[in-house]
């Protein structure tokens, strides 16, 4: 079990903000450009979380072309694999997040004391600000991102046991990046953002195993963690977790309360692959025709928004 986190994650870039703050979305237009290839990729998370799934993976083209470190090009690469696994592309995603892992992996230290590799940007990641979303990502980060996503793409194609082994393997590098500060680019206690994703995946595989009250405490160990963080949707989407755990664990009240504020939750920040998967949820929730009804049209009022921005789902094919 990974360590309560003990003090609060901090956001110290505009464009950390834009990607894990507290605001509305903002579209491609609206985000101030940059040709910094971290802030690109800060840039692409904001788009993508949005749903402007085009712009993302535009802005993640520029990011790949302007450097050779191999975080952030495993951060983009990662990137690009949760942006198809959103829309259900989970053996496409694996390709990325495979190719994310092969970037930072072999360059991780083996024990306790042993540097990681050099690479560009090193002394830069180890002097930025410590904090789980608005630091600057260290190969850390990207070995956590690069293996919960190849959880996840292994639990879209049914394969929990693998899912699990992936999380049991980046729950043990994150707690020993945690243990050794000797470990280059080891940023703190936090590690958040990795956290409260790793707790995401954990409570999914228990859903897709049909153990709801399990997938319910790991769903309100991301909330609690996110809460602690500055992102706006990580809070939203643990909040869904939650709800939808609490549907599979008998706590039906909870879950259509919780369902109703995360819809109002992402109407008012613009979150729209968010506000698509909680009319999914809200749909399978509600026992009155005319509930179904209304969860149903919102679910395709977001699936034609997020069509028109470059975004096509599994069932519609290529």
């Amino acid at each position: 079990m990974i360590a309560p986190v003990t003090r609060l994650s901090t956001v110290y870039s505009p464009f950390a903000d834009d990607a894990f703050g507290t605001g509305a979305s903002r579209t491609a237009a609206e985000l101030p450009e940059t040709v910094d290839p971290l802030e690109m990729w800060w840039r692409a998370v904001a788009l993508g979380g949005a749903g402007h799934y085009a712009a993302a993976r535009t802005e993640l083209r520029r990011l790949s072309a302007a450097t050779n470190d191999p975080v952030l090009l495993s951060l983009a690469a990662s990137t690009q694999g949760s942006l198809l696994r959103q829309l259900g592309w989970h053996e496409c995603a694996a390709t990325y997040d495979g190719r994310a892992a092969a970037l930072v992996l072999p360059g991780i230290s083996t024990g306790p004391g042993v540097p990681e590799r050099a690479y560009p940007g090193a002394a830069a990641a180890a002097t930025a600000p410590a904090g789980g979303y608005g630091g600057r990502p260290d190969r850390i980060d990207a070995a956590a991102d690069a293996l919960i996503g190849l959880a996840a793409d292994a639990l879209g194609v049914g394969r929990t046991s693998l899912a699990t082994r992936l999380l049991d393997r980046c729950t043990a590098l994150i707690e020993r990046a945690v243990a050794d500060p000797g470990v280059r680019g080891t940023r703190g206690p936090e590690r958040l953002r990795a956290r409260v994703r790793l707790h995401w995946v954990r409570a999914e595989t228990a859903l897709a195993e049909g153990c709801g009250r399990p997938a319910l405490v790991e769903a309100e160990a991301a909330l609690a963690l996110a809460e602690q963080g500055g992102s706006v949707r990580h809070r939203i989407k643990s909040r869904l977790l939650v709800a939808a755990a609490a549907s599979a664990a008998g706590e039906l009240d909870r879950a259509v309360a919780l369902a109703d504020r995360i819809d109002e939750e992402c109407r008012s920040t613009a979150l729209v692959p968010l506000r698509w998967a909680c009319a999914m949820l809200r749909g399978g929730l509600a026992a009155a025709p005319g509930d179904r009804d209304m969860a149903t049209s919102d679910a395709a009022a977001c699936r034609a928004v997020i069509s028109r921005r470059g975004g096509r789902f599994r069932d519609v094919g290529w």
